[in-house]
């Protein structure tokens, strides 16, 4: 073994043997140290040659190589050792081994280089053998010379391998490599680094190069090292050396040699050397065509080992998750990315980066795919289709379905889906890149009921990798309809209504469409009251309620589904025969005599004559007419003769017009009227008459077009001489707009011609203004007119709009109120009508461009908006007149979001027509009217809120009402239900839970009337019944336990008891309500009807508990001999006494509440006018006062009953006063007052007896508190001596032995004593002391006691 000091030499000899082969024997190489004495050798022991047996044969002489190891100890012998060699003599034979040295060579020589190794080197032509090219190391830097050839570390002892011939496989020879490298310089970066061309960049690049240069000579293989440029962060050089294939801890230990060579100044960072390497991974990507959803696998494969691994998409590093998972394998030197569903986002490049690192050498294998995702495009040959499924040709052919994707793939899988309620199949097949569906199409499986399902069909395909994509295709199954259409009759009359009547078997219809076609003539009837549609069954009716010319013609009705209609249709043939309306009949009423001819004629327009058959019909008696034209008329006419002459009598005759087919209309009848011909005062052309009697003759000018107008005109005799007294004769033009509005509403395009139909109305009414002025029956006519045509759904054109509101704003100017005065004088309901028409017209507008314009015409303005999706904006509207009068209307967003969608919001302001409604003289409407109503249905509360502004700021209490169209028997009237009144000054808010027409109405400051005698009698009566019931119940309760001690008496003071506490709640509610009134204050709409019902509920009460007492009254009377318990007596009682008003009140309540008819307008009570609630507490209270009236007669006539023998006067007297007394007890007690009620309801009553009616009821309290209570006897006597225990108990125990022989409860003994002789009970007759007698007795005085 060599000493670290020793230098070691290798020789090769070249060792050739002349005669023999060793078999089985090793070479090992020879150790031989040359000593400090040149020429003394020594071999080591176990390097010695050994002998070996030989034997010779005749072959080709073997050649071996021999490594030899030669140790010096002394290195400065190297080179002469070296020398030696070179110039020994060769050949060398070796006589005794028989060997031939050919050829020395020096392969390595190694140098002491540290403890236990050396540096060794590779001489001349000779190089380190591949297998160790990784493996040595360079000697470091600091030992070796850079002159000196690279050495490379081994370990001592070295056994070898040695450096051999230099081959193209040996060590650092081949073709070099490229290796790409940066390291950082940590100092700043400087622009002119960028600048090849600069000295800086030069002097860096040529300091950098040659410290390269030395640091990586030592490399196998070596070349160069090159600068290749210089970039920031601090300052990174890029550089290239070119070399063999250098180990990783090569590389290293040449990187940490850089420093030694560079100038410290550079700040070279010794531990930033990388080598990026891009071209030594193996990366694959499958599959190839990656679709949207498929599953991918990316593998990166390197053939050097690695520390860790990371996978980059784009620059942004890939994590594990749910889409990623990342699977590395250090043995296998791989590492593989799976990306699951992947989408287009997924597509660009990939990067794996393997990194191996030491402190000196970063190496780093990077690769990168670009991966491109396609979608999966699936187009189907449609999206939705219909079929008719019980058509020939779809039956025949069936139907084509397909999908298919835009690019080819090899492994497509495909499957098809069907769901729907109609079940058609069909058969699938592949065709290219396309999967096709044929259905087979069977009528059976598309029953009629089901038409109009969908069947969606889905096609699935699949890639193979995970992609999947699917598409539907809705096939809609249609069935056409079998239509039948029928009619009530296929032949009509003009006026005679029918039905035609539309049946489908397809009961899925999306809509139902009506035509007429007659002739050339094809109209669309387009009219939603007369056409009504049913689902189930499929049907439609249409129905004419008065048919007419327009009407005839063929009936086509069809059934829509999809783009499928199925039709059918009947021939409707309209014959001719006059309307009512357009008969003539003169007179309208008259005056005949007797055995004298008066003509009677009915007369019709010329030009609408057909083959009529015409007779006058008089008191049931047929009559044949003379046919006479007149002007543009033509008059049938009958001279009737009357012949009974007995009597005054009034009859009726009419005419009858009969058809071709038999279908009549009978004229309005003439009324007749038979008189003496003595008393004949008036006789001229127009009739006869008496004086004061008054004729109706039609409005006939046979001058005129028509003949006629509508209207009469009536005629009085005065003085002789008919006087025209009452024109109600429509002008022409009035009278043709009138009946083209009826023609318009039985018009089967009545939508159509509705705006052409306005435009007219609006021209005729202001041509005709001067005329409508004047004549009350124009002015209703018109507003008839706009009633009619309101019902007619109109497009909201502005035009259209514009027409009809102008119509309003003339009939309702200054100029009509004379006209309007007398229509509501005579207690017509045009005015209301009017209002209700303007509601109707603004409720059936339909939007146009899902908006509503703003209309005004003078004295009307209309606002509106339609309501849109999600919806929650505020509708607010302000108004003005064009007296600056103020009115804005305000809705919440939250109320309108719950409208339904596209429905229509709509106020229409008046400035003039609230004045023209009746109204009453105390209060008087002192604002704007404005009118809000809905399109669609809404709930019953919807909050509007309102703010007029007041006209008159005189006026007082100002109420917010809305227009009720249901009182006093559909004229309307003001009604404040459902809104609260907030006054602000010079305005004033109404809130209401409904829509409708508003305003606010006001009284005339100190509106209130002085009050009135009843008023002082009531309020007066009233507290001091108050206090007095109220003393009544503290008594009784005072003296209760003294005063029940029997069966009567206990049932006595309950009714007693009971009917004050009643009548004190029911007066403490009458005097509140009815104080609030009288002050004019506002009073909750709510708290108001509570009020009433409680004021209903405990006065019934009362009665009721009356009605009681004088049934228990009766029942002692009667029935003497009969003992009922006291707890039946007592059920029965409060059943009577509680449950009975109960009942009356609630039913009362729950029937006119709805209807808004419970309560008055001016006062907390019971409504009279349009419910007649009232009767609910008149009719049970007249009963009451009926039934009790009849109990106190059965009393008096008990008292009158005559005893056995003569009465003496002064008996009789004692009687009288007996009746009187029990009269005056049994009067308020029984509730007798209420029957003068009855004078106060007669019309034009004495006011003494509505005086006297308030006295007696307002006082009732008092006289129940004294001929009740204070007047009781027992009850004085418990007062009295209710704090002497033992007296009391002595007057209780003569009391109590009295109870069967005298009447219990007596006023006092000797009326009681009376009573009894009255009843047959006196002295005359002794009393037997046996128990029935006794039984008796005791019934009858207790029957007697209830007086008390």
């Amino acid at each position: 073994m060599l000493s670290p000091s020793t230098t070691g030499l290798h020789c090769l000899f070249l060792m050739i043997s002349a005669c023999c082969q060793t078999q089985g024997s090793n070479f090992y190489p020879l150790s031989y140290v040359i000593d400090s004495t040149l020429g003394h050798e020594s071999f080591y022991p176990e390097m010695q040659r050994q002998k070996r047996n030989m034997f010779i044969i005749d072959l080709p002489l073997p050649e071996y190589m021999v490594d030899i190891e030669v140790s010096l100890q002394d290195s400065s012998y190297l080179q002469p050792i070296k020398d030696y060699f070179k110039n020994i003599n060769l050949p060398i034979n070796i006589s005794n081994a028989q060997t031939t040295v050919s050829n020395i060579s020096i392969t390595t020589v190694c140098l002491p280089s540290g403890e236990n190794s050396s540096c060794c080197f590779c001489e001349n032509g000779h190089a380190w053998p591949s297998t160790v090219c990784s493996d040595v190391m360079p000697c470091p830097p600091a030992s070796l010379e850079p002159a000196l050839p690279c050495g490379y570390k081994q370990k001592m002892p070295f056994y070898g391998p040695y450096c051999e011939p230099q081959t193209e496989e040996s060590c650092g020879v081949g073709e070099p490599i490229v290796m790409n490298m940066s390291v950082r310089l940590d100092s700043d970066f400087q622009d002119d680094l960028k600048d090849p061309s600069s000295v800086l960049f030069q002097k860096y690049k040529a300091d950098l190069e040659k410290a390269f240069n030395a640091s990586y000579r030592c490399l196998p293989g070596f070349v160069s090292a090159t600068v290749t440029g210089f970039r920031p962060g601090s300052v990174f050089v890029n550089y290239r050396v070119t070399t063999g294939a250098a180990s990783f801890t090569q590389l290293g230990d040449s990187n940490r040699a850089v420093q030694h060579f560079l100038d410290p100044s550079y700040q070279l960072n010794q531990f930033t050397f990388t080598r990026v390497i891009t071209n030594e991974t193996n990366f694959t990507v499958k599959p190839s065509n990656i679709f949207e959803g498929d599953a991918v696998r990316l593998t990166c494969e390197i053939n050097s080992t690695f520390t860790n691994v990371t996978w980059y998409h784009f620059d942004q590093a890939i994590s594990t998750g749910s889409q990623y998972s990342i699977e590395t394998v250090l043995a296998t030197r791989r590492s593989i990315l799976k990306i699951t569903n992947v989408t287009l986002k997924d597509s660009g490049s990939y990067s794996c980066v393997f990194i191996k690192s030491s402190p000196y050498h970063t190496e780093i294998h990077n690769a990168t795919e670009t991966v491109s995702v396609f979608p999966l495009q699936v187009t189907p040959n449609f999206e939705d289709i219909d079929v008719t499924c019980n058509s020939p040709e779809a039956q025949a052919k069936g139907l084509l379905l397909s999908c298919c994707i835009d690019r080819h793939v090899t492994s497509l899988k495909v499957s098809w889906k069907v769901n729907g309620t109609i079940n058609i199949t069909g058969e699938s097949k592949l065709n290219g890149n396309c999967t096709e569906y044929q259905l087979n199409i069977n009528e059976s499986l598309c029953p009629p009921e089901k038409s109009g399902s969908v069947t969606t069909y889905t096609c699935e395909l699949e890639t193979g990798h995970g992609a999947r994509r699917a598409r539907s295709i809705g096939v809609t199954y249609l069935r056409k309809a079998h239509i039948t259409v029928s009619s009530t009759n296929t032949t009509v009359s003009e006026g005679h209504g029918f039905n035609v009547t539309c049946k489908s078997d397809v009961s899925n219809y999306d809509s139902i469409s009506w035509k007429i076609q007659s002739g050339n003539d094809t109209k669309r009837v387009d009219c939603n009251k007369c056409i009504k549609n049913y689902s189930f069954p499929a049907m439609s009716v249409l129905t004419v309620k008065s048919a007419s010319q327009v009407w005839r013609g063929t009936f086509i009705c069809t059934f829509s589904q999809q783009n499928l209609d199925s039709s059918a249709n009947v021939t409707i043939e309209v014959v001719s025969l006059p309307l009512k309306k357009n008969i003539l009949i003169d007179p309208i009423a008259t005056l005949i005599r007797c055995q004298v001819p008066h003509a009677l004629q009915c007369c019709i327009p010329a030009n609408t004559v057909r083959n009529y058959t015409v007779t006058f019909w008089v008191q049931q008696n047929e009559y044949q007419v003379v046919k006479k034209k007149k002007g543009d008329l033509l008059c049938y006419m009958y001279n009737h003769t009357h012949k009974e002459c007995n009597k005054d009598e009034e009859f009726v005759a009419y005419c009858k017009f009969i058809n071709r087919i038999g279908e009549g209309v009978d004229s309005e009848h003439i009324r007749l009227q038979l008189i003496p011909e003595k008393k004949i005062s008036c006789s001229d052309s127009l009739g006869i008459g008496r004086e004061g009697d008054k004729l109706i003759k039609p409005c006939s000018d046979v001058k005129k077009p028509k003949g006629f107008t509508r209207g009469n005109v009536t005629y009085q005799c005065t003085n002789r001489e008919w006087i025209a007294v009452k024109n109600c004769c429509l002008t022409g033009p009035i009278n043709d707009l009138l009946g083209g509005a009826e023609s318009l509403v039985n018009s089967p395009e009545a939508k159509t011609e509705l705006p052409s139909y306005l435009a007219q109305l609006q021209e005729q009414t202001r041509k005709e203004l001067t005329t409508i002025n004047n004549s009350s029956a124009n002015i209703g006519a018109v507003v008839t007119i706009l009633d009619m045509v309101s019902s007619i759904p109109a497009e909201a054109e502005e035009l259209t709009m514009q027409n009809f509101l102008s119509t309003v704003d003339l009939i309702v100017d200054d100029s009509t109120t004379g006209a309007w005065d007398a229509l509501n004088k005579e207690e017509t309901q045009q005015s209301s009508l009017l209002l209700q028409s303007v509601e109707n017209f603004s409720q059936n507008l339909q939007p146009v461009n899902n908006t509503i314009p703003s209309v005004s015409a003078n004295t009307v303005h209309l606002q509106g908006t339609v309501v849109k999706e999600n919806n929650n904006i505020d509708y607010n509207k302000d108004f003005r007149s064009t007296k600056n009068l103020t009115v804005s209307v305000l809705i919440s967003g939250t109320e309108i979001q719950t409208l339904t969608q596209n429905s229509t919001i709509i106020s229409v302001m008046y400035s003039k027509l609230g004045h023209i409604l009746p109204q009453d003289t105390s209060e008087k409407v002192n604002g704007l009217l404005i009118t809000t109503t809905l399109s669609s249905i809404r709930r019953q509360n919807f909050e509007v809120n309102m703010t007029f502004a007041k006209q008159n700021l005189s006026l007082k209490m100002p109420r917010c009402v809305f227009w009720n169209f249901t009182l006093k028997n559909h004229r309307g009237n003001w009604d404040d239900s459902g809104c609260t009144t907030t006054e602000s000054g010079d305005n004033v808010s109404c809130s209401c839970n409904h829509l409708t027409s508003f305003s606010i109405l006001m009284s005339p400051d100190g509106s209130s009337s002085e009050p009135t005698v009843e008023d002082y009698i009531s309020y007066i009566g009233l507290a001091i019944s108050i206090v007095s019931l109220v003393v009544c119940i503290i008594i009784e309760s005072l003296v209760w336990k003294y005063v029940t001690n029997n069966t009567t008496s206990y049932m006595r003071h309950i009714c007693i008891l009971n009917i004050a506490t009643s009548l004190l709640i029911a007066d403490v509610w009458f005097i509140v309500t009815a104080s609030i009134t009288d002050q004019k204050q506002q009073m909750s709409r709510d708290i108001c009807i509570m009020a009433t019902f409680f004021i209903h509920f405990f006065y019934l009460c009362v009665l009721f508990w009356m009605l009681t007492l004088g049934l228990i009254l009766f029942y002692r009377l009667v029935f003497i001999l009969h003992n009922t318990s006291k707890t039946a007596q007592k059920a029965v009682a409060f059943c009577l006494g509680y449950v009975c008003p109960f009942v009356i009140a609630v039913t009362t309540i729950a029937v006119t509440l709805p209807k808004q008819s419970y309560t008055r307008n001016d006062r907390c009570w019971l409504n009279w006018d349009d419910s007649k609630a009232l009767l609910a507490f008149i009719i049970p209270a007249l009963l009451i006062v009926a039934t009790n009236l009849f109990i106190a007669a059965v009393v008096i006539i008990k008292i009158l009953r005559p005893t056995i023998g003569d009465r003496s006067s002064g008996q009789e007297r004692k009687y009288l006063f007996q009746i009187g007394k029990s009269v005056a007890i049994l009067t308020p007690l029984l509730g007798l007052t209420w029957g003068f009620g009855l004078a106060t309801a007669i019309q034009h009553s004495h006011r003494a007896f509505h005086i006297l009616f308030s006295a007696l009821n307002a006082f009732q309290g008092l006289f129940i508190l004294v001929s009740g209570t204070l007047w009781d006897k027992k009850i004085q006597e418990a007062l009295l001596k209710r704090n002497s225990s033992s007296k009391w108990s002595s007057q209780q125990s003569k009391s109590s032995s009295l109870i069967l022989v005298t009447p219990m409860l007596a006023m006092s003994y000797p009326f009681s004593r009376t009573f009894n002789n009255l009843c047959g009970k006196t002295g005359k007759y002794r009393v037997s002391s046996s128990e029935p007698s006794t039984s008796s007795t005791e019934n009858t005085s207790k029957a007697y006691s209830l007086l008390n």
